[in-house]
């Protein structure tokens, strides 16, 4: 088949690459515009482009899709199928039209659930189960459309956000061909979404990592999962940034002889030599791995080696 990708992150390479291994021709790449990046601001081609350059394929990268120029270059292209993996602009109807075999999405949840710009987080913030890939033929609504295929992954207990971003990522991709291959032989369904049934992911915010240690535990190591390795939870101890990468709950009844109770959330309560407790709404926290401001991501006990923590002191939402 003629297909014109459009995709923008990493999340939409794997699913460029299954493509072009398939044997589907991509007459051309739509992707976002190139963006200055690091301290050198030197402009990056993203990572849907780079694989384009590579592999020769044409690229278009509008500021705006609805451009009427756009939609001629798209025509131009005549492709059987649009595919869209994660490409960050809404896509006007006289492209979702264009294609004999429509707009086709590769969507980071199992719809109607989650719909939105991060699924994949939120599935961990919420302690999902299970989440998965859905394809689906795109239309006016955000992630609205009717549903063709669906791939199922489990959660294991130490899922992050970027862990499951690279399982979805890959699974995607071959559920992408497989629906591909459908659509080609005419064997592909149409099942409608339940309206009811849908939640909205919302785009993931660096304030959103800002820890209420009045919250249950549970909850706090579930958020600090799912925003590894970005936008990441955070705290304040004496003024600096805290960001905390791993962590276990602990019940009351599992806190070592000597931990003070604690009188506030946000208190540490107990502090040895490989990691510290503290106290959530519900629970305690037990911090195994972070990173203080302008130091290097490390272990707990690397970090206390050279921090002189007491239990006592006080974590915070504010420096």
């Amino acid at each position: 088949m003629r297909v014109v990708f459009m995709g923008t992150p990493d999340f939409a390479v794997n699913t460029l690459e299954a493509v072009i291994k398939a044997g589907h021709e991509v007459v051309m790449v739509v992707t976002q515009p190139d963006k200055k990046k690091g301290r050198g601001k030197t402009m990056q081609f993203t990572p849907v482009k780079e694989v384009a350059v590579r592999e020769n394929i044409p690229v278009l990268q509008p500021v705006k899709v609805r451009e009427d120029a756009v939609l001629e270059q798209l025509k131009e292209a005549a492709p059987d199928v649009i595919v869209v993996v994660a490409y960050g602009q809404i896509l006007p109807e006289d492209i979702l039209k264009l294609p004999e075999y429509g707009c086709i999405n590769v969507h980071a949840s199992l719809l109607p659930k989650y719909r939105g710009a991060a699924p994949i987080q939120w599935a961990v913030i919420n302690g999902e189960s299970e989440s998965g890939v859905t394809t689906m033929y795109m239309a006016k609504g955000l992630d609205t459309g009717d549903m063709i295929d669906k791939v199922v992954v489990p959660l294991l207990p130490e899922e992050t956000g970027g862990s499951l971003h690279d399982k979805l990522a890959e699974a995607g991709a071959g559920l992408l061909v497989e629906t591909l291959a459908k659509l080609e032989a005419g064997t592909a369904t149409r099942t409608p979404q339940d309206d009811s049934k849908s939640s909205y992911a919302s785009m993931l915010s660096k304030a959103l990592g800002n820890i209420d240690w009045t919250k249950p535990a549970v909850e706090i190591e579930r958020l600090i999962r799912g925003l590894s390795p970005w936008p990441s939870a955070f705290t304040y101890l004496n003024g600096k940034t805290l960001k905390l990468w791993s962590t276990k709950v602990l019940k009351e009844a599992e806190l070592p002889q000597g931990s003070l109770i604690g009188e506030h959330a946000g208190e540490i309560v107990y502090v040895d030599k490989n990691s510290f407790i503290v106290r959530a709404g519900e629970d305690y926290i037990n911090v195994l791995e972070l990173q203080l401001e302008g130091k290097k991501r490390m272990e707990t006990d690397a970090f206390l080696r050279g921090y002189a923590l007491q239990a006592g002191c006080v974590l915070s939402r504010e420096r």
